[in-house]
Parts: C-alpha cells; structure tokens; sequence
C-alpha cells in the first residue's frame, strides 16, 4: 500500500471510538503498518491541528478588532461575519481534542503491548535494550503530550469570553453594545498572545518526537 493510500486511511477511518480504534490498528498492523508509524502520523496530524487552531483564534480575534472599530455600515452583517469566524475557532479547536485523543489512543496501545513483550526475550541483554528505548520514547511522548494539552487548555479560556461578546452584540446591535465589549478585547488578547506562545511551544515538541520516531525507523 502507498503513502498516500495510508494517509487517505488514517484521516478517513474513525478515531473517536476505542472499539473502532483497536479494530483499525489491527488491520493496519496486519497490512504491515506499525503503531509507531501510525503514532507518528497522528503526531503530524495534531500538530497541523493545533497549527489551524492557532491561526483560527488570531482571524477571530482581529475581527473583534474590527468590530471595536465599527465607524458604521451593516453592523448586523459585521455580527455574522465575527460568528462565523467565532465558529471555525470552535471547530478548530474540537479538531485539537480529537485528534490529541487520537494520539493518545494509539500511544497507550503501543506502550502497553511493548512492555508486554518485553517478557518475550530470552536475551537478558536484548531486553534490556528494548526497555531502555520504550523508557526513552515514553519520556519524550509525555513531554509532548504535556505540551499538546497545556496548549489546547489555554483554548477554553480564549474562546469563552469570545462567546459572550459575540452573543451579547447578537442582541445588542448598537454602538453602546460595541463599547461594552471594547474594555474586554485587551484582556482576550493577552489570553491568545499566551495561547500562541503555548501552541508554538508543542508544535515544536510534536517536531522534536517525530524526528526521533523518523530516526529510529531509519
């Protein structure tokens, strides 16, 4: 099977459910694709979550600039366009729980049947060896993965403010609504200033693991 064709797979085959999950990395295996290898994607594939995420949260945020900034027009038009931007933010960060959910899932199962054929080995020396690198892979996995959920709570508290704003200006479409929510803006974006700072640092951890997943395959 090509790159392609397991890339194609491991976006479109359901994540959400163990049962599902565990009969995907099963046939995955048995078509000679290793949980590492398939760790290493889901890797690749939260960090481009958190990525969009990130990038999300920011045009959200420069609407509610511009919305501050109302000098007249459609202010009803001006509403909708910051809600929909609000609901991509919402999207994009539903995308970052799932797929750190998925990244989990395959983790936990590749971990636990590594360290259950570690009794397999009848070298003492071999062994050894093996539990040396499942010790060092879960340490640097746990680094990662503290990062990713350091990054996607800090999400929460940037978007329930927005929330409030965006409902508050559904039913106060005038300018006294406008000025309500202008005192809040600066505190949402010292809130996604963190939140950026936070997302860069476990995209760069997501790099770092993945290089050393790619190494070692090397």
């Amino acid at each position: 099977m090509s790159k392609l064709v397991l890339a194609v797979l491991l976006f479109v085959l359901p994540f959400g459910l163990s049962s599902c999950d565990k009969a995907y990395l099963a046939t995955m295996e048995k078509m000679g694709y290793a949980k590492r290898d398939i760790l290493s994607t889901r890797v690749k594939s939260a960090r481009d979550a958190q990525e969009d995420a990130k990038k999300e949260i920011q045009t959200t945020l420069e609407q509610f600039g511009k919305v501050v900034s109302y000098e007249g027009g459609d202010l009803e038009a001006t509403y909708k366009k910051l809600n929909g931007e609000l609901e991509n933010s919402e999207d994009s960060a539903e995308a970052v729980r799932k797929k750190i959910s998925d990244v989990e899932s395959v983790a936990d199962s590749l971990f636990t049947e590594w360290e259950q054929e570690l009794g397999q080995y009848s070298s003492a020396d071999l062994r050894r060896k093996s539990q040396a690198k499942l010790t060092q892979t879960k340490s640097r996995y746990r680094d990662m993965l503290a990062a990713m959920k350091r990054a996607e709570q800090r999400i929460e508290p940037v978007l329930k403010p927005l929330r409030d704003q965006v409902l508050y200006l559904k039913h106060n479409l005038n300018a006294r609504a406008l000025s309500a929510i202008k005192g809040e803006l600066v505190k949402v974006d010292q809130q996604v200033d963190q939140l950026v700072k936070d997302m860069n640092r476990s995209i760069a951890e997501a790099d770092k693991f993945i290089q050393s997943m790619e190494k070692e395959s090397d």
